[in-house]
Formats: C-alpha cells, structure tokens, sequence
C-alpha cells in the first residue's frame, strides 16, 4: 500500500514514518514543505492513503493560516477527485477549530473541505481534532508546553508559569499513531466520514505538569522512579528521557564499599522496594542477619555462593550452592536468619531485590550467625 504523508518531517509525521516503516506492506510517500507542490496530483495517482498531517500554526503572516491550512488541504481533495479512484483520508484537525481565531477557523474550513469531498464522493474521510500532542522529537519553545518543559529542565534552564492552574488538554504521540494505524489496518469497504478521538486522553495543569517532570530530573538523585509503568506519568518520562542530551545518556550513583567488596544501590521505587548488587571477595560471608517481614530476590550473576539458613524459632537450619551458570532466584524469608559465602575463586557479583526502601530509622534488620 503507498501512503501519501503530507508534513512528513513534522513531529508527528516523523514518528508515524518510523511506525509504518516497521510494517514490510507500507510504502511511504512523503510530502514536505520543499516538495513541489505542482507534483501533488501525479504523486496522489499513485497513492492508496492520504495522511494530511501538514499545517501551519504558529505563521510569521496571518495569511499563512489559510495558505498552508485551507488551500493545502483543498489541492489534495480536488486531486483526490481528479484521480477518479477512491482514496482514504486522513485529516489532523485540531481542538481549536471550535474557537474564533485565525488558526481555529482556518482548520474549520479545512474540514469543511474534507466533509465535502466525502458529501460529493463517498470517499472514506477521517478527521481527528486533536488537543496537545506529546511525544519524542516535538519541536521545544514553539508550540508545546510538555516539549518546552522536558528540554529545558533535562538542560537545567529555567522554566517560566505564568498561570500554575491552566489545565491542558494531552494525547501521547504513540496512542495517536496507533489509532492511525487501526484506521489503516481496517478501511476496507469504508465509504464514510469518521470523527475520531484519541484515547487515553489526558488532563493535568501547568504546575503539576512541571512538578512531575522535576521529580523525573531529581530521581536520579534521590534513586526513586516515579511510578512510570502506566498512563500519563509513563508517557510523560519517555518524552523527557527523549530530550536529554547525550552527555546525559549515562549518571553515576553511590557505591559503598569496605574490606568485604562494594554494595551499591540502583534504584528504588515507591511502593515496591529497591534494585542494588553487591560484590564478595573470595571466602568472604555476607549477611548474618534476620527479617520480621522484609524480604529479598538474590540472583548471582558472576561465581559461586553458598546461601545458609536458620529458623529463628526451631532452629532448622540449611543451604543451597548457587552459581551463575544456572540462573536461579534465591529468597529470604521472615523470621530466618541467612547469609551469603562467595565459595569461588573470583569476585562474586550479586543481584539483591529488596520489597522496601531502606529505612535507617526501622532497618527490620537483626544480626544474628547463621
């Protein structure tokens, strides 16, 4: 399938190439701003899809609205009609086309355009009004808070908020492309006009937007990652990693070390404990400790070690030899006091999960041999 992308070198654009690039059936077709535009016609006789992501809005002259936002889109309908074949489209309005303003009413009028090409045609028409789009590789200080904020605070230049409480509208760049994508996958046998949204759709104010994008900044200070598994919060992190620079790519973290090898933490989360590793030389033991109701994953990733247990009530005792040739997870339980012997002749390297943060106030830590 050949798809036409008008805007192509364009935030969204850009990530919607490399997504239909992944698929071997997609054929792209890119329409920039230094395309000629009198090979519009000849290139949508060769196309299957349209994409018109292309706009302006933020033009040095008034007139651009209706030059790059009306007229465009008029030229791709009327090929669209001149071609004599049905040819999906996909328009990118946005959620100010309800507002009186130059840029809201010239996306009006383009999907004006597009509902008539549809009303004369039958031609299959999709038009999203989109609020505020995120995402990697948005263009900062121009037309987006999220991108504005993400580059300057991984830059350390300051950020300024005129209104903390001004709620935004967001979509996240990668669940926009993949409504794109189902659009694609099944148009078959379409013939009509589509208003689609985007979900999930977020909301979130100025000031929390910019206090949940510092904390990103400061985890790998404090070592704790904020919760960024799921939703805005994992949406928001990945677009703020994307703007750190390469120098930032990589960050040093605390490593402690003593007569018996180094214990160094990696990284910890709010409700479910923290990642560190430990290295041992050889005969030395670790641990000789006990837990009330913390408990720890060991994995050896390098050597041999001998795990021994003892029960703090019928003193039953045991141990297991563990090497990292077969991967083999080893906890600790409440109420059994346990350590750790490197058997081997090298250093022996660690993995340790923990289920809380460490707290020096309550270690729920015991010393007591094995």
């Amino acid at each position: 399938m050949n798809i036409l992308i008008t805007g192509a070198n364009g935030f969204i654009g850009k990530n919607l190439i490399l997504k239909l690039k992944e698929s071997d059936d997609l054929n792209i077709i890119p329409f920039t701003r230094d395309t000629d535009i009198d090979s519009l016609e000849s290139l949508i006789n060769k196309t299957d899809f349209v994409i018109h992501l292309a706009g302006e809005n933020r033009p040095q002259k008034e007139d651009f609205f209706n030059t790059g936002n009306v007229e465009l889109t008029c030229k791709i309908c009327n090929a669209i009609r001149n071609s004599n074949k049905s040819i999906p489209v996909i328009f990118t309005s946005s959620s100010q086309a309800i507002l009186d303003n130059p840029y809201g009413l010239s996306k009006l009028k383009a999907e004006k355009i597009i509902e008539d090409l549809y009303l004369e045609t039958g031609n299959y028409c999709v038009i999203y009004r989109l609020p505020g789009v995120f995402g990697k590789w948005c263009k900062p200080n121009y037309n987006s808070v999220v991108a504005t904020f993400c580059y300057n605070i991984s830059r350390d230049i300051p950020i300024k908020i005129s209104n903390p409480d001004y709620e935004i509208n967001l979509v996240y760049i990668d669940d926009f492309i993949d409504d794109i994508l189902s659009v694609i996958r099944n148009m078959k046998g379409k013939d009509k006009i589509e208003r689609r949204e985007i979900t999930p759709a977020y909301s979130i104010n100025l000031q929390d937007l910019a206090n949940q994008i510092l904390k990103f900044k400061e985890s790998r200070n404090t070592l704790i990652s904020e919760d960024v598994g799921t939703g805005l919060v994992r949406a928001l992190y990945a677009t703020y990693i994307s703007y750190l620079p390469t120098e930032k790519f990589i960050y040093e973290i605390p490593s402690h070390s003593d007569a018996r090898g180094d214990f160094v933490e990696m990284l910890k989360t709010k409700k479910s404990g923290q990642f560190s590793y430990f290295t041992a030389h050889p005969g030395v033991t670790r641990g000789d400790h006990y837990h009330h109701t913390k408990t720890e994953k060991f994995l050896v990733l390098n050597g041999t070690a001998l795990f021994a247990f003892r029960n703090m009530d019928t003193g039953e005792s045991f141990s297991i030899q563990v090497d990292h040739l077969i991967p083999k997870v080893v906890e600790t339980i409440p109420g059994w006091t346990h350590n750790i012997k490197n058997i081997g002749s090298n250093d022996l390297i660690v993995m340790l999960w923990v289920n809380e943060i460490f707290d020096s106030k309550n270690p729920d830590t015991f010393l007591t041999k094995v």
